[in-house]
């Protein structure tokens, strides 16, 4: 408490506010204010680069950053859950698997690997533009991401829930771009706090060229599966 203490100082307020108290300790810098979870979630989704600046700063375990990603598997799986089980339109069944649980595997063990690699490969390719950024502020910017844009997972199985309860009566929504646009209400706002972690991680000023192109590589590899899918190959 007296290293606290002696290392405390005020930071500038923001304009319209009381100042924020922030201190120093050996895991990183600290802000006395916003701390619970449901605030910073919602300052992420107000300012991403602030907030993970704010998490790099803060010098997270590793045990924390899984944490955050294991949390988002759940959530993914939940809204999985959702659309293939409780709440299926036409569409969402044929392209998303029917064994929940092999789905709750592929969430928690492959998932979850896959986000360590996806945040190793995005650091090296902006190492390759001239990012600044390190191995793990990159994992700490992504992850972030992947946790704070969860819930809108959850979103898209609610209107998909929705979708499939008026199908009956409003077959225009099982057709099959209709029936996509859940996916897609999920998987923009992760690309979006993904790319916006990353591009603060690594420096750079403007999160649009990195956005766009995971966006277009969303595109590509949706259109491939669906066309694998459809041919039997998966």
């Amino acid at each position: 408490m007296t290293e606290n203490t002696e290392n405390s100082e005020t930071a500038k307020p923001a304009s319209g506010s009381e100042p924020t108290q922030t201190f120093t300790s050996g895991d990183g810098v600290f802000r006395e204010d916003r701390t619970s979870l449901k605030d910073r979630i919602w300052d992420a989704w107000r300012d991403m680069r602030a907030s993970t600046r704010r998490m790099i700063a803060e010098n997270p375990s590793e045990a924390r950053l899984l944490f955050f990603v294991l949390m988002s598997d759940l959530i993914l799986f939940l809204s999985f859950a959702v659309k293939t089980v409780v709440s299926p339109n036409s569409v969402m069944s044929s392209i998303l698997p029917d064994n929940v649980a092999l789905l709750l595997v592929v969430a928690l063990l492959f998932r979850t690997l896959s986000v360590y690699v996806f945040a190793l490969v995005v650091s090296l390719i902006l190492r390759i533009f001239g990012g600044t950024g390190t191995f793990r502020a990159t994992r700490i910017g992504i992850f972030w991401g992947t946790f704070v844009a969860a819930p809108f997972e959850l979103f898209s199985a609610v209107i998909t829930f929705f979708m499939a309860r008026l199908e009956g009566v409003m077959p225009f929504l099982g057709g099959e771009m209709i029936s996509l646009a859940p996916l897609w209400i999920g998987l923009l706002p992760y690309v979006w706090f993904v790319s916006a972690g990353a591009t603060e991680a690594h420096g750079f000023k403007k999160v649009f060229p990195l956005f766009v192109s995971m966006s277009i590589l969303s595109i590509i590899s949706i259109v491939a599966m669906m066309i694998l899918r459809a041919r039997g190959v998966i």
